[in-house]
């Protein structure tokens, strides 16, 4: 008997089906899976390439800053700063590339300014980010380059005073002698004021507790208070600690007139790093000479304009207007010598000499207004001695020079206005006494930040 044996197709072709859908199962699971994990890899990448643009942009932000620290608003085109009308309206414009990112810095001429700071950086995994870099480095500010992540940031700025404390010193601070004493007051304020804007020596009420002193050195002992009275802070540089003798104080004006001694607690720290720049020579155009005022024989009467002398010996000098003095050799003043600052006048008195000695009846400022004398010493200038027995209302600013203040008279009013040198040395009986509107009315060391806002 023969048989014949017949496969069955049906069967055969749903077993290949069957594998043929397996496969395809499985490889749209693997293709799911790849694409899952493709995406989160690009979302992690994209998200690390978005918090990227931070330290790019602030990279921005500090150049755009240190632009303003060092030129104001005054000179926002140098360093290869650009002006032009930007989407922040008219600006100064940086560009710099770090790798393949970059950034752009704006900075509006306004007062205070406003920096602008947009960081790019290449989008993750895309093959055009190098050819996005070369079109963005062909592009101006306006241009977003494509393929590039952006971040923005708005930076509101303001005016840092420079004469924002009573002393202030680079280096070491040595208040040495007896009946050493600071406060303050503001000649802005009536209240706190004689009418005139005065110190109100004759109204202790009117005075205030914000005589503070400050160093920028980390020294240990770096500032020494000794027996001084000091009716405000007192800070050191990092690391750097304060002096102060039996019968020293430092604290509020009702710490300190209540008798106590030492520091009163939250009245010092060791947090003062400000930097200060060097003085830059004036433009002078004429040599003073000699006249009469109101009768009296002058040596020198310095009406508006700028001046040149190389030497300052024992001469009366008086000042009737705007004016700026550029000594460049020798300044010294001694017994019934002197400057005498009218009410009207005013005088920037720079000072190249490597010393300047003012003592006797030194300057005059019958103005009463601090911010009508100035004593800038240029970096050659290295000491400055003010002694005598004559109040000497004004500002020092010689960020390079010794300042030594000896003497004293026998009333309460030795000092009064700020000063800023290398070191402070005082000796004998000295009464110091900070105005408080120069900090308001006064020159601008530095713009801080206020506000930081991303757009």
């Amino acid at each position: 008997m023969r048989l014949q044996i017949r496969q069955c197709r049906t069967n055969t072709g749903n077993a290949l089906l069957i594998t043929m859908l397996t496969c395809l199962l499985i490889g749209v699971a693997l293709a799911s899976y790849l694409v899952l994990v493709s995406s989160q890899n690009y979302s992690v990448m994209r998200s690390l390439a978005w918090n990227s643009t931070i330290p790019i942009l602030e990279a921005g932000a500090e150049e755009a800053l240190t632009q303003l620290r060092h030129n104001g608003i005054t000179n926002l085109s140098a360093n290869g700063w650009v002006y032009l009308s930007s989407e922040h309206g008219p600006a100064y414009y940086k560009k710099r590339f770090m790798g393949d990112s970059y950034y752009e810095a704006y900075i509006t001429p306004t007062t205070p300014p406003v920096v602008y700071s947009h960081g790019f950086v290449p989008v993750p995994l895309s093959p055009a980010a190098q050819v996005g870099m070369i079109l963005a480095s062909l592009a101006n500010g306006e241009t977003t380059a494509p393929n590039y992540l952006r971040r923005r940031v708005r930076i509101e700025t303001k005016g840092g005073a420079l004469f924002a404390k009573g002393m202030v010193a680079k280096g070491q601070i040595d208040l040495n002698g007896n009946n050493i004493a600071t406060d303050s007051f503001d000649s802005s304020d009536p209240l706190y004021s004689d009418p005139d804007g005065q110190y109100p020596a004759s109204n202790s009420a009117k005075t205030k507790g914000n005589g503070d002193v400050a160093t920028n050195s980390g020294l240990i002992n770096s500032l020494n208070v000794g027996n001084a009275d000091i009716k405000g802070r007192v800070s050191t540089g990092p690391g750097g600690s304060v002096a102060i003798g039996p019968n020293g104080v430092v604290g509020s004006k009702a710490w300190v007139e209540a008798g106590n001694r030492g520091i009163q607690p939250g009245y010092s720290t060791d947090d003062m790093n400000v930097h200060f720049n060097d003085v830059v020579a004036p433009t002078t155009s004429m040599t003073p000479v000699g006249g009469r005022v109101d009768g009296v024989r002058y040596d020198y009467v310095l009406g508006t304009g700028n001046y040149n002398l190389s030497q300052l010996k024992n001469k009366n000098v008086m000042v009737t207007g705007n004016a700026v003095l550029h000594v460049t050799d020798s300044l010294q003043f001694t017994g019934n010598t002197g400057i005498i600052i009218n009410p009207g006048g005013r005088l920037e008195l720079y000072v190249s000499a490597s010393s300047a000695k003012i003592a006797g009846n030194g300057v005059l400022n019958r103005t009463g207004n601090a911010l009508n004398f100035w004593y800038l010493g240029l970096p050659q200038n290295t000491s400055l001695d003010l002694s005598g027995n004559a109040a000497f209302t004004g500002v020092i600013y010689a960020p390079s020079a010794d300042f030594s203040l000896g003497g004293g008279g026998s009333d309460t009013i030795d000092f009064i206005g700020a000063s800023i040198t290398k070191t402070v040395k005082m000796n004998g009986h000295y009464n110091f006494h900070y105005d408080e509107a120069l900090a308001k009315n006064g020159p601008i060391n530095a713009y801080i930040v206020t506000s930081w806002n991303e757009l």
